[in-house]
């Protein structure tokens, strides 16, 4: 199990039972995780101690990569990974553009997933 992390894993799917699920995945492997249930609930909070972002591609009004393109025109450097049902190699293309570390395809490996994780908050 990870030591407790001093950051968090921020959660952005407008999924609630994604959230859950996955805040429930996380804490249980022992990370400190905060969900929100758009891009503008994380943008009006502005969590300033996110390890890495676990992004929802597909939310109304703002997609994970509108959000993940605000943000780095803003400065910022956290790990992302996009979450998707719909992979294709221009999301991709996309993403890879924007510094997006992992594309995971829903449903999710946990396995996968809990590797990003533990990479990009340890």
């Amino acid at each position: 199990m990870p030591e407790a992390p001093h950051r968090r894993v921020a959660v952005v799917d407008d999924d609630l039972a994604v959230r859950e699920s996955l805040r429930f995945l996380l804490e249980a492997a022992g990370f400190a995780v905060a969900t929100f249930g758009s891009a503008g609930d994380y943008l009006d909070a502005q969590p300033d101690d996110v390890a890495c972002l676990l992004l929802d591609q597909h939310m109304p009004h703002v997609t994970g990569l509108e959000l993940l393109g605000l943000l780095r025109r803003k400065g910022a450097a956290l790990q992302v990974a996009l979450m998707t049902g719909s992979p294709s190699a221009d999301l991709e293309r996309q993403a890879r553009e924007l510094g997006v570390s992992w594309v995971l395809e829903k449903p999710l490996s946990d396995n996968r997933l809990l590797d990003f994780v533990a990479g990009a908050v340890h």
